[in-house]
């Protein structure tokens, strides 16, 4: 149990949750744990992720169809790849009842609101949102209803409609121990183009980088890991699909920030090169002082556990109950 409290009343009738990942199998975890709705269905495409959800009992009910799952539901949460939305969101367009809510779990919004709005009936409601957090795992089996404690949900209301429908949504993820940040969906893209998308680009070239490198067998690069190529493996494991689309969906963000960083990292090139030990001090000591503002915010802890798990441990940091992060943000 991950110490969530009930809800006197749930927020929602029944929710259905339509791809049951890491997120959206956490999302059910949650919902059932805090009494956020009074049943829950959940639709994957894929058969054996079908089979593992009604063995993991996480629902009420398994649906055989996404237009099944969510006839009936008063809440609806995509929680599939950002490049599949538009196509789930016209599978399911003509079973969505009136007044039910749709949101999404992507860490793109710009191009999920363009590809999932032509497709919502003018009798519901589009929400497009976003749980900042996640493991490197993947899988029904992977969830867990504290993954979104501490964490941020961003919620990307579109031309100022729905404040209704975004405060009980803002209540039911509240209720999953998140804390709710609107904002508008290009400047969602461009903020996860820098705290997220640029990282884990970087962590999947430079985990590729030394897996090339001739002059370093792999059995090398894996005996000798130091905890920052340790940590870079962590994100590179992240849901290649996932990711994929992420930076396909995102690119103009995403392209914006590859540049600056670029630049920067030209900078450092030239420091190095002429030995400019002092340049190199201050780059260092401005950097360092970023990652203490994100312990005193409560983003993180100082712990120095380096994305490592001890053997038969939950995936809670047990120190501090809050899920570790990274893969999925």
């Amino acid at each position: 149990m991950s110490g969530l409290e009930r809800l006197g009343e749930p927020v929602f009738e029944r929710i259905a949750i339509i791809g049951v990942g890491l997120i959206g199998s956490s999302v059910a975890r949650a919902a059932r744990e805090c009494g956020g709705a009074r049943s829950l269905v959940a639709y994957d495409r894929d058969a054996g992720v079908r089979a593992m959800v009604r063995e993991l009992g996480i629902v009420d009910a398994v649906a055989e169809s996404a237009a099944e799952a969510v006839s009936g539901a008063d809440l609806v949460v995509l929680a599939v790849p950002v490049g599949a939305c538009g196509a789930v969101a016209a599978e399911i367009s003509t079973a969505l009842g009136a007044g039910a809510i749709l949101t999404d779990v992507g860490s793109v919004k710009a191009s999920v609101a363009r590809d999932v709005s032509p497709h919502v009936p003018a009798h519901a409601i589009f929400i497009p949102g976003h749980p900042i957090a996640g493991t490197e795992h993947s899988g029904p089996e992977a969830g867990f209803a504290s993954l979104f404690r501490g964490r941020w949900w961003v919620l990307t209301p579109l031309d100022g409609k729905g404040e209704e429908a975004a405060g009980r949504l803002a209540a039911l993820v509240t209720a999953f121990g998140s804390k709710v940040e609107t904002m508008d969906v290009a400047h969602h893209d461009l903020v996860l183009a820098v705290t997220s998308h640029l990282p884990h680009l970087i962590a999947y070239n430079i985990v590729g980088t030394a897996s090339d490198f001739e002059a370093v067998v792999k059995s090398e690069v894996i005996k000798f890991s130091a905890s920052g190529f340790r940590d870079f493996t962590r994100l590179a494991a992240s849901d290649p699909v996932m990711w994929r689309d992420v930076f396909l969906n995102n690119r103009e963000a995403v392209l914006e920030m590859l540049g600056r960083f670029s630049e920067d990292l030209s900078a450092l090139q030239r420091m190095i090169r002429s030995g400019d030990g002092n340049g190199l001090l201050e780059r260092f000591t401005e950097t360092r002082a970023i990652r203490k503002a994100i312990i005193e915010a409560g983003q993180d802890t100082a712990a120095p556990d380096f994305g490592r798990l001890g053997l038969g441990a939950v995936a809670d940091d047990g120190a501090t109950g809050q899920p570790r992060e990274g893969g999925r943000s």
